[in-house]
C-alpha cells in the first residue's frame, strides 16, 4: 500500500515516514500543501496522513482542495489541536479521521488499516483468496494451515494483490502501490518479488493462485 505523508516537522517527518516503511508501506513525503497537492496530480495513494499546520497553508484547506478535485483516497489528519472544534472541522473538510499528537505510533498503523478496510473490496482484517489468507494486523500469511514467511516487500505486494483478487494489474499499477519515487529499474524489482512470490505461494500446492498475463501484467486468484 502506497501512502503521502504530508509534514513540515523534520523529525515527525522521519518518524513516521521511517515507521511506515518499516511495516511494509511505500511512502512519499510532501512537507507543505503545494507539494502535497503536486503529488496527488501525478500518483496514486492508498491512504494519505495529513498535518494541519503547514507553512504555505493549512491542511484543512489542502483536504478540501483534495476532495473538490475528486480526490476521494483516505485522510488521516494529525494535529496538535485538540479541541473539539478543532476536530469537527477537520472532519467537516472531508478528513475521514482525526489523531491528535502525540500518539502512538501504534494507534497511527491500526487508524491507517481502520480506514484501508474500507474499500469496497475488503472491509475485514483477513484477506482471503482460496486457501490463502493474509491478516493485516499480525502480517501473518498461511495457506491452508501452512504459514508462509515472507519479506516485507512480498508482503506489501501480496497485500496489495489480494486487495484486487481475480483482476490483472499492470506493472505501473503495481509499481504505483508498493514502490515509491526513491527506487530505480521498479519493474525488475516487481519481477523478482513475483518469483519470489511464486515459489513460496505455488510451488507446493498443485492449484496456482498467483498467475502471469502476458504482455500486461499479474493476477491473484483460482483460475488461470
Amino acid at each position: 500500500m502506497r501512502i503521502l505523508v504530508v509534514e513540515d516537522e523534520t523529525a515527525i517527518a522521519s518518524f513516521i515516514t521511517q515507521g511506515l516503511a518499516e511495516a511494509g508501506y511505500a511512502v512519499d513525503l510532501a512537507t507543505d500543501g503545494s507539494e502535497a497537492l503536486y503529488w496527488v496530480s501525478i500518483a496514486e495513494y492508498d491512504a494519505i496522513i495529513l498535518d494541519i499546520m503547514l507553512p504555505d497553508t493549512d491542511g484543512l484547506a489542502v483536504c478540501t482542495a483534495f476532495r473538490e478535485r475528486g480526490i476521494a483516497t483516505p485522510v488521516l489528519m494529525v494535529t496538535a489541536r485538540d479541541a473539539i472544534d478543532d476536530r469537527v472541522a477537520g472532519l467537516d473538510s472531508g478528513a475521514d479521521d482525526y489523531l491528535v499528537k502525540p500518539f502512538a505510533f501504534a494507534e497511527l498503523l491500526a487508524r491507517l488499516r481502520a480506514l484501508l478496510r474500507r474499500e469496497p473490496v475488503f472491509r475485514g482484517t483477513v484477506l482471503q483468496v482460496g486457501d490463502l489468507t493474509l491478516d493485516t494486523v499480525t502480517h501473518t500469511v498461511r495457506r491452508g494451515d501452512q504459514p508462509i514467511i515472507l519479506t516485507t516487500k512480498e508482503y506489501s505486494l501480496l497485500e496489495f494483490l489480494m486487495r484486487h483478487p481475480n483482476q490483472t494489474l499492470t506493472r505501473t499499477a503495481i509499481a504505483e502501490h508498493v514502490w515509491n519515487y526513491d527506487f530505480d529499474n521498479v519493474s525488475n524489482l516487481i519481477d523478482v518479488h513475483i518469483f519470489g512470490l511464486r515459489r513460496k505461494l505455488d510451488d507446493a500446492y498443485p492449484i496456482k493462485l498467483l498467475h502471469t498475463v502476458r504482455g500486461v501484467g499479474y493476477r491473484l486468484g483460482n483460475e488461470a
